[in-house]
C-alpha cells in the first residue's frame, strides 16, 4: 500500500501541469489506489432533496430501478426500493455517471445494459447495473435517449439532444413555428441518431430525413415489426421503416405535431401494440380569451395516424378558484405567446378559457392494462398550472381524474363541487416523510419531476423532492426515500438514495448521542432514537429546523452549541430563508429566532450564496463567538455564487453573544480568503486561521491570533504551501494539522502537514496534491482522517484518488475508504466519532451523510 501511494505521489510530481496523452492518463488511472473495505459506509439520509427527473425501471425485473438526481450521484436498487446504492466508481474521479440521461437493459439478458451520462459518455453493465465500465464512443456531447430492440439486444439506438432538461428547455409558439429558435444547449449534440448492431461496441451516425435541430425525446422499436421505429422529438413524430437508417416526418392527426412524451403498450400474446403520447399544449388568442390544443393521443397503426383520447381532460378555468393556479395560467399563456409577463396576458385575455389543457410532459401506460394511462406535469419548471400532479384514465382516455392530490387546495375543498361533477376524488392522497406538515399547509407548487412504471404497473414519480410510488392504481402515493422508525415518530432512516446537499456535522453537542447534521435546502437535523427499527447500526434523524417549522431556515452552513447550556443552539444560513442571519434556539431546537443579521446583502436569496463556516464559541466566555465568511469557498455547492458587491469576507466576531458583529481581520492580508478557523483547546485566547488561495491566485497561509481575533500574525510554514484549506488541533497532543493544496497546484504544494511544537517546525504526513480537511479522533490521536479533493480535470495534476483516507497508526500508513461513497470528489466533512474508535462520519456535497464502521464492528454507533 505504501509503495503504491509513493508511486502515485511520484507520478503526480512528474506530471503536474504537464500535457497528458490519453494512453498515459489511462495508465495513471489503472495505477490508482483502490479503496478497501476497512470501513463500511452506509448512507442514512434523509432521502431526496433537490431536483430529480431521471429515473428508470428495469424492463423485466421489477426489483431493479435506477435514479440519477441533480446533485450528481446515481443510484440503483436491486430489492424493489428497500435500499439504494451508488453505481458510480468509488475508486474513480467522482465525475462519472453524474446526471445519467438514459439507462436501458436488454429484454433477453437482464444483466446487460447501456447508459449514457450528461457528458455523452457511454457505459456498459453486465451485472444488472451494479457496476459500469466506459465503452468507446466517438460521439461527443450530451445525448438524451437510449433504446434497445426488444426482440434483439444486439441492436441499440441513441438519440441526440437535451430534450429532458425541463428546467431550461421551455417550449414556446416561436419554437413551434421554427425549432431553430428553440432551446439549444451548447454542450449537447443535435440533428441525428446513432445505431449499433453489436451491443454498443460500434455506432453508425444517421441523419437521413432528420433536421439539424432534432432533439430526441423517445425512441420506440415496434416489437411486431422491429424495422419500424417511432421517435418523438422537438419537431415532431418521426418514422423509420428500415431500422432507423432513414426517417420521414409523421404525426398525422396531431394538431401541432409537438410531442412531449411517448410510450407504448405491447401484449405478446395478442400482438396488440399501441402508442400513446402527450402533445405540447398550444395557446391561441380568440378575442378576450384563449383556445388551446394539446392533450393525449394514441396510435394503433405503428404511429402512422393518431387519435385524440383526451376525453374530458380539458378543464374550465372559471371553476378553478385557486389564486396561484390562475396566476400560473396567465404565466403559461404569456410564456407561450412571448408576452412580457402574466399581467400583460391577463390584460389582453381577461376571460378564462372554458376548455383548457394543462401543459403536460410525461406519460406512461400500465403494461398489464392498455386502458390505464397516467399523465403528469411539472408546475414549477414547465409552465403548468392546474391542480393534480398526476392524472389518469382507466377507460382508455374517455374520462380522466386527478389522481395525485396534495396540499390545502384539496384539503380545504375549494372547488369540490366542480371536481365532484367530474367524478374526481377530492381528498389529498399523497403521503410524505419529513415534508408532510409543509405539504399539508401549502398549495401544489412543485409538480412532478419524472414518471416511470414497472412491469407490474406500479407508478413512480417525484413530488416536492420526494420519490413517491403507487401500487394501487393511483388511489394513494407514498414516499419511498426513507423509513420512519415507528409510526408518528418523525424520525427517519434513509434508504441510501439521498440527493441532499450534505454539510457540516457536529458530533459533540453537550448531549451524548445527540449529533447535528447541517444540510442545504432541508435545514438542520439531529440524531434520533431508533426505537424498534431492526437495524441497530442505522442512524435515524429528525428535522429540527427547516420545512418542519413555518418559514424555517433551510440551508444551514454551520451550527454550534452553548458550552454551558446544551439547549442553546446557534446556526448560520448561507442561502434561501434567513440567509446571512445569526439564528438561535433556547429550547433544544424546538423554536428558533434570528437574533442578528451580521451579513446583509440585497440580492437573490436563492441563487446568490454567502458562504460561512467554523461557528466557534469561547467555552470560557460564551459571549465571544466567531465564524468565517469565505471569499474562495472551494468546498461549497455553487462556490462561485457570492453576491456581486458583497465584501464582508474574513473573520466575524461578536462579544455580546451574537447580537452585534464586526469583522476581525486586522493583520490578515487584504482580500484574503479565510476558509476555516480553530480555537486552541488549551488557550481560548488563541485562534488559528486557515487562509486558502484567493480566486485570482493570491497565496494563502496560516495565521495566529493570541488576543481573541483582535489581531493576526502570519505563522511560518513550509514555503511550498500556497493554500491552507483547513487547520485542526488535536485536543490530546496539541499537535497542529494543516490540509493544503489547490485544484491546479503541484503535488509539493499539497498534503497534510503536522507540527508537534506549536508551529515551529512541520512534517508532511500525507502526500496528495489537494486536501480539504484533516481531523484526529478525540479518543485516540493515532486515528487521523483526511479528505482528499479532486484536482482540476483539465488543469494541473491528474485527477485520481479523491475521497476518504484514514490512518490508524498516527500517519505511518493510510487506507483509502470510499466503499459505497459515490462522490469521493465532493466529501465536505469527514471525522472520527468522539466516543468510539470504530465509527466515522462524513458528509457529501450531493449525497447527504454517511456513517462508517470499521470492518467487523457489530454494535451500532449508539450502543454501549
Amino acid at each position: 500500500m505504501k509503495k503504491l501511494l509513493l508511486l502515485i505521489a511520484l507520478t503526480f510530481s512528474i506530471v503536474a501541469h504537464a500535457q497528458l496523452d490519453k494512453k498515459y492518463f489511462r495508465k495513471l488511472q489503472s495505477e490508482q489506489i483502490e479503496s478497501t473495505d476497512l470501513v463500511e459506509w452506509t448512507q442514512f439520509g434523509p432521502g431526496m432533496s433537490g431536483y430529480c427527473e431521471e429515473f428508470w425501471c428495469h424492463p423485466t425485473n421489477t426489483d431493479v430501478m435506477f435514479m440519477s438526481p441533480d446533485m450528481y450521484n446515481t443510484y440503483g436498487t436491486w430489492d424493489n426500493g428497500k435500499s439504494w446504492h451508488t453505481i458510480k466508481d468509488v475508486d474513480g474521479t467522482g465525475v462519472d455517471m453524474r446526471r445519467v440521461q438514459s439507462i436501458t437493459f436488454s429484454h433477453q439478458d437482464p444483466n446487460f445494459g447501456l447508459a449514457i451520462d450528461v457528458r455523452g459518455i457511454l457505459y456498459q453493465s453486465n451485472n444488472q447495473g451494479r457496476s459500469w465500465e466506459v465503452m468507446p464512443f466517438e460521439g461527443k456531447g450530451r445525448h438524451s435517449e437510449l433504446a434497445v430492440d426488444p426482440t434483439n439486444d444486439n441492436i441499440w439506438y441513441m438519440g441526440a439532444g437535451d430534450f429532458w432538461n425541463v428546467k431550461s428547455n421551455h417550449r414556446t409558439k416561436a419554437s413551434l413555428d421554427d425549432p431553430a429558435k428553440g432551446y439549444q444547449y451548447k454542450y449537447a449534440q443535435y440533428g441525428h441518431i446513432y445505431k449499433s448492431t453489436n451491443k454498443g461496441k460500434t455506432w453508425k451516425k444517421i441523419k437521413k430525413g432528420l433536421p439539424e435541430t432534432l432533439d430526441v425525446a423517445k425512441i420506440i422499436v415496434d416489437p411486431t415489426k422491429p424495422k419500424n421505429i417511432i421517435m418523438a422529438a422537438n419537431s415532431g413524430i418521426y418514422l423509420s421503416k428500415d431500422g432507423g437508417l432513414s426517417w420521414t416526418l409523421g404525426g398525422k392527426g396531431l394538431p401541432n405535431n409537438t410531442p412531449r412524451d411517448l410510450t407504448s403498450y405491447y401484449n405478446a400474446k395478442t400482438k396488440d401494440f399501441v402508442l400513446y403520447l402527450v402533445e405540447q399544449t398550444s395557446f391561441t388568442p380568440e378575442g378576450k380569451t384563449i383556445k388551446c390544443t394539446g392533450g393525449v393521443y394514441s396510435s394503433t397503426d405503428h404511429g402512422k395516424t393518431w387519435k385524440n383520447i383526451s376525453g374530458n381532460l380539458a378543464v374550465d378555468m372559471n371553476k378553478i378558484s385557486s389564486y396561484g393556479g390562475r396566476q400560473k395560467y396567465w404565466r403559461s399563456i404569456a410564456h407561450w405567446l412571448g408576452l412580457k409577463n402574466d399581467k400583460e396576458a391577463k390584460k389582453l385575455y381577461p376571460e378564462y378559457s372554458t376548455e383548457v389543457y394543462n401543459v403536460l410532459n410525461r406519460i406512461v401506460v400500465n403494461p398489464l392494462n392498455k386502458d390505464e394511462i397516467y399523465i403528469s406535469h411539472n408546475t414549477k419548471h414547465d409552465k403548468a398550472f392546474l391542480p393534480g400532479d398526476v392524472w389518469k384514465t382507466n377507460d382508455g382516455g374517455k374520462t380522466w381524474i386527478a389522481c395525485a392530490r396534495t396540499g390545502r387546495y384539496w384539503s380545504k375543498g375549494k372547488d369540490n363541487a366542480y371536481w365532484q361533477s367530474r367524478n374526481n376524488p377530492t381528498k389529498p392522497n399523497t403521503y410524505y416523510a419529513h415534508l408532510q406538515k409543509e405539504q399539508n399547509e401549502r398549495e401544489e407548487t412543485f409538480g412532478n419531476r419524472f414518471m416511470q412504471i414497472n412491469a407490474k404497473g406500479d407508478v413512480i414519480i417525484c413530488l416536492e423532492q420526494q420519490v413517491m410510488r403507487t401500487n394501487n392504481g393511483g388511489d394513494s402515493w407514498n414516499q419511498i426515500d426513507d423509513y420512519e422508525t415507528e409510526p408518528g415518530s418523525n424520525a427517519w432512516v434513509g434508504r441510501g438514495g439521498s440527493n441532499l446537499p450534505g454539510r457540516f456535522i457536529l458530533t459533540e453537542t453537550g448531549i451524548k448521542d445527540r449529533y447535528f447534521f447541517c444540510s442545504g435546502e432541508h435545514g438542520l437535523w439531529q440524531s434520533a432514537p431508533l426505537g424498534k427499527f431492526a437495524d441497530k447500526k442505522a442512524v435515524a434523524v429528525t428535522q429540527i429546523e427547516g420545512q418542519v417549522n413555518h418559514k424555517g431556515a433551510t440551508s444551514i452552513s454551520s451550527v454550534a452549541v452553548h458550552p454551558n447550556n446544551p439547549d442553546i443552539i446557534y446556526m448560520l444560513m448561507f442561502r434561501q430563508d434567513h440567509r446571512g442571519a445569526f439564528r438561535r434556539s433556547m429550547d433544544g431546537g424546538k423554536t428558533w429566532e434570528d437574533i442578528a443579521k451580521p451579513l446583509e446583502h440585497d440580492s437573490n436569496y436563492s441563487m446568490q450564496h454567502i458562504f460561512q463556516y467554523s461557528l466557534t464559541i469561547d467555552p470560557e466566555n460564551p459571549d465571544n463567538i466567531y465564524f468565517v465568511v469565505m471569499r474562495n469557498a472551494i468546498t461549497e455547492v455553487s462556490s462561485q455564487r457570492a453576491p456581486k458587491g458583497f465584501n464582508k469576507f474574513g473573520v466575524m466576531k461578536s462579544t455580546d453573544g451574537g447580537f452585534t458583529w464586526a469583522l476581525a481581520n486586522t493583520g490578515l492580508p487584504n482580500n484574503c480568503s479565510v476558509h476555516r478557523i480553530v480555537m486552541d483547546p488549551k488557550n481560548t485566547s488563541t485562534l488559528y486561521a486557515a487562509v486558502n488561495e484567493g480566486k485570482n491566485g493570491e497565496p494563502g497561509g496560516l495565521f495566529i491570533s493570541t488576543d481573541k481575533a483582535n489581531s493576526w500574525q502570519a505563522l511560518k510554514i513550509p514555503a511550498q504551501i500556497k493554500s491552507v484549506n483547513n487547520v485542526f488541533i488535536d485536543r490530546n497532543t496539541n499537535d497542529i494539522f494543516l490540509a493544503c493544496g489547490t485544484q491546479t497546484g503541484l503535488l509539493e504544494e499539497g498534503g497534510v502537514w503536522r507540527s508537534n511544537n506549536k508551529g515551529k517546525s512541520w512534517n508532511k504526513i500525507f502526500d496528495m496534491p489537494y486536501i480539504w480537511q484533516v481531523e484526529t479522533s478525540p479518543v485516540n490521536p493515532d486515528i487521523i482522517t483526511v479528505c482528499v479533493a479532486m484536482p482540476h480535470e483539465k488543469k494541473g495534476a491528474c485527477p485520481i484518488n479523491p475521497g476518504n483516507y484514514v490512518s490508524l497508526d498516527g500517519g505511518k500508513s493510510w487506507n483509502k475508504i470510499n466503499h459505497n461513497l459515490g462522490q469521493p470528489n465532493t466529501i465536505v466533512d469527514f471525522k472520527p466519532d468522539p466516543y468510539r474508535e470504530d465509527v466515522f462520519w462524513c458528509a457529501l456535497k450531493g449525497s447527504g451523510w454517511s456513517i462508517g464502521y470499521l470492518k467487523g464492528t457489530k454494535k451500532g454507533w449508539s450502543e454501549k
